[in-house]
């Protein structure tokens, strides 16, 4: 018992493990004579409490595995504040930079119930704030669907229009060259994607504007918030992406009217909330782990067969949003964008965060020190030298390993003692999160 009780405990929570069969040794290697020396350590799959090496799943939907989402947006936290106040390799010099929030919403594709709250809804009606009818056309048959899925599979490309087009507009403002701009300056940014309960995608960008080498140099002494919230809005209004001919339509793709760019550190975010660094990351970790089963109810998950739909309970606009993805994917002149592949994200295919190489670090980097550091607590454990080999020495380890997948989840009884594991550490997890609140 406690010898599954520390391998599940390892999990942090995750309910859906990938089980791995194998084995992985470590061997001392004399790197002047190639001399390998016997096994240090070996651990074998077989000889594990679950029969299997348990490996998190990392899914970064809260509604596929709650505790890998909360890692994920965890760390998406600290990329954001990292690129907004420094840390992590990222200098603190940046919270002098130009620094603007913005978002950015898709067009209208036809009216839709769309103001909850006590001022009544283009029906007449006045709807709750969880009322399923919110996002939902009034009147379907009229609905925009096609354009609906087509506008979310080019919405990645659409945002990387606008970058192209915001670096011009930053240097006609300046008075550069597109040619001199990088000598000057560099845009840095990071987004992240939502879905609206309509099921259209928009974006979240934190936009800063830096020297020529990134955040490490400080931006040209013209460079300003207003200067740059002025560039966002006439790129947003230029980027256009040219869209598939069907049945003698010509579909174009634009950003939506309404496009909200807001100075960090001014007081109005949501609600009245402040606009500071912590809150701007708050705001956008929030959305890095949610997908259109969030906002709209539609699947977490592909689907293989669109008779599936027949077996799940979704909201009629979701399902009708999924059949025309799925009807699209089958032209063979839309064979590049993959829609039935994207049929249960409503055709959107980009990828939900991203961020340009010199904002700040990068989530490989924390899962990386993660990892260093749950190696050297396991080292301290086992009692050996936690130290790392000298720059000069002459050994290093090497580690011999074949691992083999062998499925995915706990089995009742692992799924029993994983709650219960949960349940203990249940006050210890509170007091972490409020030492990350607060420290």
């Amino acid at each position: 018992m406690p010898g599954i009780l520390r391998q599940l405990s390892s999990l942090g929570g995750c309910t859906h493990p990938v089980r791995l069969a194998g084995h992985r040794t470590e061997h001392n290697l004399d790197t002047t004579t190639g001399e390998i020396g016997p096994a240090l350590r070996r651990l074998d799959s077989a000889e594990l409490p679950a029969g299997d090496l348990l490996v998190r799943c990392g899914n970064r939907r809260t509604t596929r595995c709650a505790a890998c989402a909360e890692t994920y947006r965890r760390d998406t936290f600290h990329l954001i504040t990292a690129g907004l106040r420094g840390g992590k390799g990222t200098p603190e010099t940046v919270t002098t930079h130009p620094r603007v929030f913005a978002t950015f919403t898709a067009p209208s594709f036809g009216p839709v119930h769309n103001r909850p709250g006590p001022r009544p809804c283009r029906c007449g009606r006045r709807h709750a704030s969880d009322d399923p009818a919110l996002g939902a056309p009034l009147d379907p048959e009229r609905y925009d669907y096609e354009s609906a899925v087509l506008w979310n599979a080019h919405a990645g490309m659409l945002w990387r229009r606008f970058t192209i087009h915001l670096r011009r507009e930053i240097a006609r403002r300046a008075g550069l060259t597109q040619r001199e701009l990088p000598e000057r300056a560099r845009v840095s940014f990071a987004k992240v994607a939502e879905y609206q309960k309509r099921g259209a995608v928009h974006f979240h960008a934190v936009i800063r504007l830096d020297g020529p080498a990134g955040g490490e140099t400080r931006p040209p002494h013209w460079a300003s918030a207003e200067l740059l919230g002025d560039a966002i809005r006439a790129a947003a209004s230029r980027a256009v992406v040219p869209g598939p001919v069907l049945d003698g339509r010509t579909h174009t793709f634009t950003f939506g009217r309404q496009l909200d760019i807001r100075t960090i550190h001014d007081p109005d975010l949501d609600g009245g909330q402040a606009l500071t660094d912590r809150a701007v990351a708050a705001y956008i970790a929030k959305y890095a782990t949610k997908g259109a089963e969030t906002a709209t109810g539609t699947l977490d998950r592909r689907l293989r067969f669109v008779a599936e739909l027949a077996t799940l309970d979704l909201p009629q606009h979701a399902e009708r949003l999924i059949r025309t993805a799925w009807a699209l994917g089958a032209r063979k002149d839309l064979a590049h964008l993959r829609l039935r592949a994207w049929a249960h994200m409503l055709g959107f295919r980009g990828h939900f965060s991203t961020k340009t190489r010199r904002y700040s670090t990068t989530l490989g980097a924390l899962r990386t020190a993660r990892a260093e550091w749950r190696r050297l607590q396991a080292a301290i454990a086992r009692g050996d030298d936690p130290q790392p080999v000298d720059d000069a020495g002459e050994t290093t380890t090497l580690v011999l390993a074949h691992w083999a997948y062998t499925g995915t989840g706990l089995t009742p009884t692992e799924q029993w003692l994983s709650a219960s594991l949960a349940d203990t550490s249940a006050p210890t997890t509170a007091a972490l999160e409020g030492a990350t609140t607060h420290g």
